[in-house]
């Protein structure tokens, strides 16, 4: 039985995550009222905005860059701007 979650990014029930994926409060709230879904679809987004934008996960700007795309889209439901991507219509 998977953990279910009100995940904030859908305005729905859904299947929880697992186990924290994120370190630190943030994670906390992601893990709270994130679906495996809709974290799952930022991972995407995250692995394009990383090659996109040439990101060094061991430069701490790129980190924290990334950390507020992450939680503007998980809980604001803001498009990271990704050159040459078009977010399918809803």
């Amino acid at each position: 039985m998977s953990r279910q979650v009100f995940c904030q990014h859908f305005n729905k029930e859904a299947d929880g995550l697992d186990f924290q994926l994120y370190p630190g409060e943030l994670g906390k709230r992601i893990f709270d009222n994130i679906s495996k879904e809709a974290f799952s679809e930022w991972q995407k987004k995250q692995t394009m905005l990383i090659n996109e934008k040439k990101l060094n996960m061991m430069e701490p700007t790129d980190r924290k860059f990334l950390e507020e795309q992450m939680e503007a889209f998980l809980f604001e439901g803001k498009e990271p701007s990704i050159e040459g991507y078009v977010p399918p219509k809803k």
